[in-house]
């Protein structure tokens, strides 16, 4: 016969007071009124202990329907409406959706994409004065035109959503932040994942290394970096390598480098940076985001090529920032969401994780963040490929991948 014994840490207090009820059955045992308050509240923190350490379940509810869908966010909400959801699908459209009735309003004025293998209409967040400029940032491939024909890159742009309130919202004002370069031959490893600062200051964009692998280490090119601008584009003064006359002036706009394809990025609640990224064949990785560091992609990686040949790990090479979790086999992360309670708590055991959504692994990962002891907490198998999650207000959201992917919001059982 085969025991199955689920292990939980309880504080040796805890165990004390718990031992503590043998000496009810003891008449040498005297209890005063002060030992049965101790030893009820040890019954109690017992039981609070046991349940945080339970899987939470949950049920998931069908809001709506797309075609490769890519990214969504949360439109600000009053009244206690319930919310509504920008979300963007690949081949280049973005559409509003009232979470109540699964109704999607397209949104017209967005630029045109270039759609096919990992490119089209990618990530969307708003301005941090959304409430009074109507301002949203969003990514893209870019098709290149004259000399660089032929050739496509990531593109940042800021507009003003207008019209919500109507049947015809559109985008307006549309003004260019950032874009690859240089645009290469491709349809893979775009990233373009956007990220406001904690303090509304800053934009973070991830550029991926295009399948090009050398550019995560040029300080030429954009690509395989971790880029930070201001709001309206601009170079921040105190980025890492802002004056270093040593290199091209290219690198004033990075962050990080040493990136491969960065599809997720998050603050915990303590203002720490985390970006997930996709390895290679294997070696997939959560990475605490530090100005200046190297993330030594392709030069080392816990994964190896898709050729089957070696790649160093990262232990062999500790002037590169090491990750703080590494998965093989991959769960391929597609994006990443904090989950922090606000009007609703619907899982209060996952307060301060990292939510991540797998593609390959079918899967939403909950994450603790906590740096001494960052570690994978639960997995939920959700039958699907899962292109996004979103955590906002205390309730959670996921869109899968693909053709007639399904939005689903989490219901807590």
């Amino acid at each position: 016969m085969i025991m199955c014994i689920k292990r939980i840490n309880i504080p040796i207090t805890v165990l004390m007071l718990l031992f503590s009820a043998s000496a009810c059955s003891n008449p040498a045992a005297v209890n005063t009124d002060a030992d049965l308050t101790e030893h009820k509240e040890g019954q109690a923190a017992a039981r609070d202990l046991a349940a945080s350490n339970e899987k939470p379940a949950f049920s998931t509810k069908m809001i709506a329907t797309f075609d490769e869908p890519w990214a969504m966010t949360a439109l600000p909400t009053a009244n206690n409406a319930p919310p509504k959801l920008l979300v963007t699908q690949k081949t280049g459209e973005l559409f509003v959706v009232d979470t109540s009735t699964g109704t999607k309003t397209a949104v017209t004025g967005v630029p045109k994409v270039a759609y096919g293998g990992q490119g089209g209409l990618g990530d969307i967040v708003l301005a941090p004065d959304f409430a009074t400029s109507k301002h949203i940032y969003l990514s893209y491939a870019e098709a290149g035109t004259g000399s660089d024909k032929g050739k496509l890159g990531a593109k940042v742009i800021r507009a003003t959503l207008m019209g919500l309130d109507t049947d015809a919202p559109s985008l307006q004002a549309v003004m260019p932040i950032w874009e690859q370069v240089p645009k290469v031959r491709g349809q893979g490893h775009y990233s373009h994942r956007l990220l406001l600062s904690p303090d509304d200051q800053y934009l973070y964009i991830s550029s991926g290394d295009r399948q090009k692998k050398d550019p995560a280490q040029d300080m030429t090119v954009n690509l395989g970096k971790i880029i930070r601008l201001n709001l309206d584009g601009s170079i921040p003064n105190d980025n890492p390598f802002v004056g270093d006359t040593s290199i091209d002036s290219m690198a004033a706009q990075f962050w990080t480098l040493g990136h491969r394809n960065v599809l997720g990025m998050v603050f915990d609640q303590s203002g720490m940076l985390w970006a997930h990224e996709m390895g290679p064949r294997g070696g997939d990785e959560l990475n605490l985001i530090e100005k200046g560091k190297n993330y030594g992609w392709p030069l080392v990686s816990n994964g190896r090529n898709y050729s089957g040949t070696d790649i160093p790990d990262h232990d062999t090479r500790p002037e590169f920032a090491a990750p703080y979790i590494t998965w093989t086999p991959v769960i391929s992360p597609s994006s990443m969401s904090v989950y922090s309670s606000g009007r609703y708590d619907d899982f209060p055991a996952w307060q301060g994780n990292a939510l991540i959504s797998g593609l390959s692994s079918t899967a939403l990962i909950v994450v603790d963040l906590a740096d001494d002891a960052t570690h994978e907490r639960y997995r939920y198998d959700m039958g699907e490929r899962i292109r996004s999650v979103l955590a906002v207000d205390g309730q959670v959201w996921l869109v899968e991948d693909g053709e007639g992917a399904q939005l689903l919001q989490l219901q807590p059982k």
